[in-house]
């Protein structure tokens, strides 16, 4: 693992508390648990990513872990005002999700999601997950350069 990986931002959007916990101590077993921040709806996270109040002081984050299904805004609908901004559509966004419906599949890859994963069933398959998501776009792939 290269010191790249360390420097690395990212933002969960998940509205479920235990599933934010899971992902943070997952992260942890690949050491980026530094390197996360959490928002609990799409409202939240658009607030996070355009320096709303609470978030002002908030980092431009290298890559989205989103949830499809949270109140106020959903993630759908979080996604297509990302990928409509040109302020942030060069974000990298990952879709973690429950939902396997084809639909939701085909309806994330359109509106403009980077990768589509449904959440493993348990905590060992998902640090599984997370590393392998942390191998590939922290190592593998080239990012753009961090706007902040």
């Amino acid at each position: 693992m290269n010191d790249h990986v360390a420097a690395v931002k990212l933002l969960m959007a998940e509205d479920d508390p235990e599933d934010q916990m899971l992902v943070k101590k997952a992260l942890s077993e690949y050491r980026l648990m530094n390197g996360i921040d959490f928002v609990s709806n799409g409202e939240e996270l658009l607030a996070y990513l355009n320096k709303r109040a609470p978030y002002v002081d908030a980092r431009r984050p290298d890559l989205i872990l989103l949830d499809l299904n949270m109140p106020k805004k959903d993630g759908r609908e979080a996604l297509r005002e990302i990928k409509g901004n040109p302020e942030l559509r060069a974000i990298p966004v990952v879709v973690l999700t429950t939902s396997s419906a084809d639909e939701d599949i085909m309806r994330s890859y359109d509106l403009g999601v980077s990768s589509y994963i449904q959440k493993p069933v348990t905590f060992q398959k998902l640090v599984e997950v997370i590393h392998v998501l942390g191998q590939y776009w922290f190592e593998i792939v080239k990012l753009p350069a961090n706007r902040d």
